[in-house]
């Protein structure tokens, strides 16, 4: 009977230690896809920043949905690229600041919310629109690609 208890006991702790490392690798493993996804965003940033519309769509997944801060649907990044375009030579650019980021390894989804400003510089520094955003993240390409992305307009 002692050695059927000494070897249940060895069996729950073995279990406890492969869980317990399993879960330690999991959330590292989410902690740096949440690291990488807020490095698109900066890189996102800067390149709204420099009027790169090309490297700002290479975040996005070619199915992107975008619903824009007046609340236009846009299907798709050409409809987006088409809806840059047709803003002419504006000087706007948005900044995004997420606030949170949850990460679903085993689905390769993550989660960002925060809140975005607009800036043109030909009417000074301080932002001229604002609000709030989320953004849905897939990693089915083997990268971290926006899918749909939701701006509303509270500012």
């Amino acid at each position: 009977m002692t050695t059927t208890k000494t070897l249940y006991k060895n069996c729950l702790i073995v279990g406890v230690i492969i869980f317990t490392s399993f879960w330690s690798i999991s959330e590292s493993v989410a902690q740096q896809d949440e690291q990488e996804i807020r490095k698109i965003r900066e890189a996102s940033n800067n390149a709204l920043r420099a009027y790169d519309n090309d490297l700002v769509l290479s975040f996005l997944t070619e199915d992107v949905l975008t619903t824009t801060g007046n609340g236009t649907l846009l299907a798709g990044k050409e409809a987006l690229r088409n809806y840059i375009l047709a803003a002419g030579e504006s000087k706007m650019y948005w900044i995004r600041t997420a606030l949170e980021v949850n990460v679903n390894e085993a689905k390769g989804l993550a989660w960002e919310t925060g809140t975005w400003k607009g800036y043109d510089p030909e009417q000074g520094e301080e932002a001229i629109i604002g609000g709030k955003y989320s953004a849905q993240w897939t990693k089915a390409s083997g990268k971290w690609l926006i899918k749909s992305q939701l701006f509303v307009s509270l500012e």
